[in-house]
């Protein structure tokens, strides 16, 4: 990141001064009025900008904590997600990041406090009851830690708040920040994992599997609660082969008494993103096995969907109780 974005509102903000001075001020700086000058300009091309994203510090002005669409969850009535971040560093085939966003570029959220106000009003809307707040929706939770500091100001602030449960959702194994804090009972570090071969197709830039098994062997041993997330779960030729591989390498490194939860969920996408993806990538393996259009989603015939979910479920109950086990879907 060469070129640094910086609203001019926030630009003496305590929180991007630390962040500039961190990166560097080497660094070009260039100040705008508002982020979606950048980020929401006409003609841009996704696939190029993810080659040399620039960085965006803004301010999230409103809607920053959203219910979660439909078939989005853990088992909790009560499902917010939020994000200070937007993109990713990770480039995966599989990501509706792209026909999402016109721009590929990061744009850093920084003004916390207002999440955490926002938060709390979420949580005072349903007294008495546990509330579930997804991070890593529109970005990797801890990924970039390192420079938005994440784990350091939400930690704390939901170790205040018990009836708030927090899911990090990651393919990193950037777990540093996580480790020099004390583990709170509710939050869960989940990670997103798919077999070793269909990584390397189409998850690029992303930490191996077994650096990531070895990430979260290293959690369970500190206190924290772990997530697994076979999402998207992906077809091949050799799929139940690879899937039981990849099951037997992550329950032969994770204490299964330590896992939160275990959620599946078929490769999909919105009909309109899936064809802005395929325009990007037309001959990209991860498109070779047709896909049907179900209420405007694109994913496996149904037929193909059953015998899937069903396999995987009677493979994953094999290792952890059937109640820690959700179908993310559509449904």
């Amino acid at each position: 990141m060469q070129v640094i974005y910086v609203e001019q509102r926030i630009y003496h903000h305590p929180r991007t001064q630390n962040l500039l001075e961190r990166l560097g001020r080497e660094k070009t700086v260039i100040q705008c009025e508002h982020y979606r000058e950048i980020f929401n300009r006409k003609a841009q091309s996704f696939k190029m900008q993810k080659q040399h994203p620039a960085l965006i510090i803004a301010e999230k002005p409103g809607s920053r904590v959203l219910p979660t669409p439909p078939g989005f969850g853990i088992g909790g009535q009560h499902n917010y997600y939020f994000s200070h971040l937007l993109n990713c560093p990770y480039d995966c085939r599989y990501c509706f990041l792209q026909g999402m966003y016109q721009s590929a570029h990061y744009v850093l959220f920084i003004n916390y406090e207002d999440f955490q106000q926002d938060i709390t009003s979420v949580l005072n809307s349903h007294p008495n009851e546990t509330v579930t707040f997804f991070s890593g929706y529109d970005a990797d939770s801890l990924a970039f830690n390192s420079r938005t500091q994440f784990v350091e100001h939400f930690i704390p602030f939901f170790r205040d708040h018990p009836r708030a449960l927090l899911e990090l959702r990651t393919k990193s194994a950037n777990i540093t920040a996580l480790l020099k804090q004390d583990p709170i009972p509710n939050a869960v570090v989940a990670f997103s994992l798919t077999p070793h071969d269909i990584s390397q197709q189409v998850e690029h830039r992303v930490p191996v599997l077994t650096q990531r098994l070895q990430a979260m062997r290293q959690l369970q041993l500190a206190g924290w609660r772990i997530g697994l997330r076979f999402d998207p779960l992906i077809y091949c030729d050799d799929f139940e082969s690879l899937y039981a591989e990849l099951f037997s390498q992550v329950f032969s490194v994770v204490d299964p008494s330590g896992i939160h939860s275990v959620s599946t969920g078929l490769l999909r996408f919105p009909e309109k993103m899936y064809q802005k993806i395929v325009a990007m990538y037309p001959n990209d393996t991860l498109l070779a096995h047709p896909l049907e259009v179900d209420r405007k989603v694109m994913s496996y015939s149904k037929t193909r969907e059953v015998a899937m979910l069903g396999w995987v479920h009677d493979q994953l109950a094999q290792y952890v109780p059937d109640t820690c086990i959700f179908k993310c879907s559509v449904d």
